[in-house]
Parts: C-alpha cells; structure tokens; sequence
C-alpha cells in the first residue's frame, strides 16, 4: 500500500492517526497500522484490490463529523482507514446544465464555494460544511436545514463514481436530468455509509442562486401552533419557503448562556419558537411582502405570539446562529442523551408531549431540548440532565430512555435515525426496528456486493 501511494500518501505514525480513529463525538476509539490517503481513483482502486486481496477491512473516512462513529476502526488493528482528504479537486463547473462534478473529498463549503462562482447555489446546509466531506455527506444521504425545498442529499445527485469491493470502477458521472437505463444503481450507495464500495466522486444538482432571502424568529405558544403556522406558511408562501426550524424557550436559553454573541431576539419570553425563511432568485420583494403580512395577521389573530423580520444579512445570519449552535451549547451545559429522530409532522406535537412524560417518569427533572427541521418532519429530541445532577447516573438511563423514544416513534411510523445514519452506534436499532423483509434484502446486497465483508466492517448491518 505504501508503495501504491507513495511519499505523502499515507500516514503510519501512531500520533498522525490519532485524529482518524476516534470520532467526532468521541464515543469510539479503534487501531489502525495505516491510514490511506489516495489523491485518485486509481489509487483507491489499487487500494481496495490489495485489501479485497488479503481480506482486510476498509473504514472509508471523510471529514470525520459523523455522530454514529460510521468512520472509525475497530480495536482489532486488522483495519485501515482509507481518507479521502487529498482527493478534493473540483472537476467540472457547469452552469447551463447546472451540474457541478468533483471529487469525494471535497468539503461542502468547497462545494458550494464553486457553485456561487458561478453564481449558482449548491443548497445542502449543514453546521459542519467547512470539515463535513462531499463522500460523507452522500454515504450518509445528509439532509441539513434545507430539505423542506430542495430535499435531502439523495435528491441532489445526478452520477457517482465508486470503487467497488472488488476494486472495479463504477462510472456514472453523468449530469443527466433523465435516463431511464435500467436500474439506478447510484442510489444503492448513497446512504450505505461506505459498505458497499467507496464514493470517489460525484456529480450534483446545482441552483439558481438566491439573491432575496426574508428571515424571521417567531414566537408561539406551542408545537400546535407551531405546525400551524408551518402549514399556513407553506400553503400562503408556496416553493418560495425554504426552512422552517424549531426550539423550545430552554434550546434558546442554553445558546444565550454558552454562545459567544447569541441573544435573545425577542423581548418578551415564550413557551416555543420557529425559524423561517423564504428564498427568492429574484429582486421581486412580493413574496417577502406576503410573508411579513401573514405573519403580522396571525400576530392579531393570536395565532402566534411575536415575530422579528432579519433587517440585514448580518442580523439573519444571527438568527441562524442561534439554531445551528444549539449542539454546540448543549455540550457546553453537560452531559446529554439524544436521538435524531422523524416523524409524520403532524403526530409531533402529540409525541413530544408523550415522550417528554415517558422520559420525565424515567428520569424526573430531565431537561428536553427537542429542536429541529419541524418542515421536513425531523426533531433532535434530547435530553439534559437536571440542574445540578450528577452526570453518571444521569447517563445510566441512557438505554432505558432510548428505547422508550424509539418505541413511541416506531409506534408511530417514523425513523430512529433521520439523518445521522446508523454507522456503529445504531446498528441494534436497525435489526430491531427495521422491516425484517427490507432487513433481508439489505443483508442480500451487502453479501453480494461484499461477500468477504471488508467494506466497513460492522457498520449499519451484520452479515
């Protein structure tokens, strides 16, 4: 392998591997002799055929911001870490086909840097876009705060290009709006968190790019009237609504306390709030007008409680920075359980309420912090200990809570994992929750892709 990839090319000091085998949320630590840093898809082939050679496992790594530690080795040292961080070149801009290509490794923000030159918008939008990897964000079909427009990261690829376990070279790096050729194979490995094979690059849908956004932080009384509102919104506004986010009073109190330069918007306390946000690629100001208007007729209806309008690029970028450092200030404050969950969006409200009480009876005093994508159906739903709890015994109920969280969400048809994937942490809950029929076929492609199990070995299904 050394060989392969010569001088640069890999890392095999226990120091310099340190960062790529334990991961972002530091609930796993593996070993590893080598981590693999190709800079072509020839190399990862080689790479992978020396591995499907001599049958050792391969954890595809991107930029390592993975909840569900999907890109750390195992303790056994029988893995290498293949990191796609040298493969980070942008191939092809197209802004008549509105088409981007580049390589896997490239970051998000990399990728929407080149849409914008263009003066076009790649839409994904996720806290971590500046480190988050293209490879990673489709091996874990991403979503971010943008679905409830332009969908999840599924929706936003038009050709792959993948290594396969056998090191063969799957070319479909088309920009093709419409091919109807048979089965799309592409989607088989968008989402399969690198069991399948090794995304190396890819070709993505591109946007015009907005260039009138109106932002507002709203108040209401409840999760009720928060689906309410979304859906008043939605019907009033149309395709020109593009976020719709949720938090409770305490999500906001826990970012004013933690977060360099978060403050309150509004003067008066509430119970919930929204953020919303409409996106224009025109100068017209009709649809911006609409939406102030809805919403100040539903101040006087009593439908919401209050409303602030983002007067400036900086004071909506302010507005977003209260809601994407919501994780960061929940660390801050401790200890936490969470679950990345989605349901219908209209059963929310009823289930918060459900599952907060099963939760309080588990462990009285719980704080919840459940925030999130209310527009496209998907809460972070979690929990912080009381004030001035002890942590460990906090932590100890850990399990007891998830399962009675899962349990009420599967009761209801929704999703343990809505956008966090399944990678090592979750892979009980699939064989538990999952469709044994859909099981089945999932472990059906995994032994016929990969029949000697190196593709990330122990992530997201057992073979």
């Amino acid at each position: 392998m050394r060989s392969v990839l010569g001088p640069g090319g890999y890392l095999d000091d226990p120091a310099d591997m340190e960062p790529f085998v334990v991961d972002h949320r530091r609930l796993y630590r593996g070993v590893c002799p080598l981590v693999a840093c190709p800079a072509t898809r020839s190399q990862v082939a080689d790479i992978v055929k020396i591995c499907a050679q001599h049958l050792i496992g391969i954890v595809p790594q991107g930029g390592n911001t993975g909840y569900c530690g999907g890109a750390t080795p195992d303790e056994s040292g029988t893995q290498i870490v293949l990191s796609m961080q040298r493969m980070n070149r942008i191939r092809r801009v197209d802004p008549v086909g509105y088409a981007l290509t580049l390589d896997a490794g490239c970051t998000l923000l990399e990728a929407q840097q080149a849409a914008n030159g263009v003066e076009r918008l790649f839409p994904l939008s996720l806290g971590s876009e500046g480190t988050c990897q293209i490879g990673g964000n489709l091996s874990t079909n991403a979503g971010g705060t943008a679905v409830l427009h332009y969908g999840v990261m599924r929706d936003l690829v038009l050709g792959l290009e993948v290594v396969l376990p056998n090191g063969e070279i799957l070319d479909q790096l088309h920009s093709l709006r419409k091919d109807n050729t048979g089965y799309d194979v592409k989607q088989l490995f968008i989402g399969a968190e690198g069991t399948l094979g090794v995304i190396t690059g890819a070709t993505l849908k591109l946007f015009p790019k907005p260039v009138n956004h109106a932002t507002a932080f709203i108040a209401v009384a409840n999760l009720n009237a928060a689906v309410d509102l979304l859906g008043t919104l939605r019907q009033r506004l149309g395709g020109s609504l593009v976020a719709f986010e949720v938090m409770p009073r305490f999500a906001l109190e826990l970012a004013v306390k933690h977060i360099r330069g978060v403050t309150d918007p509004l003067q008066a306390v509430h119970p919930w709030y929204a953020l919303a946000e409409i996106s224009l690629a025109d100068a017209s100001t009709a649809a911006s007008e609409a939406f102030a208007a809805t919403l100040s007729n539903l101040i006087e209806s009593g439908a919401i409680r209050d409303a602030v309008f983002a007067a400036s690029e900086a004071q909506r970028l302010s507005l977003w920075h209260i809601r994407e450092n919501i994780p960061a200030a929940q660390t801050r404050e401790g200890a936490s359980i969470k679950h990345d969950i989605s349901l219908p969006i209209a059963s929310i409200p009823e289930f918060v309420a459900t599952a907060g009480a099963a939760v309080l009876a588990i462990e009285p005093g719980a704080r919840m912090v459940s925030y999130g994508h209310l527009g496209d159906g998907n809460l972070h739903f979690n929990f912080s200990p009381a004030v001035g709890a002890a942590p460990a015994p906090f932590l100890a109920k850990t399990e007891a809570i998830k399962r009675t969280v899962h349990d009420l969400v599967a009761a209801r048809r929704g999703s343990f994992s809505a956008e966090h994937g399944i990678g090592k942490l979750k892979v009980g809950e699939l064989a538990r929750y999952e469709n044994p029929v859909a099981l089945e076929l999932m472990r059906l492609l995994k032994r016929n892709f990969d029949p000697h199990n190196i593709m990330n070995p122990g992530k997201v299904i057992t073979v």
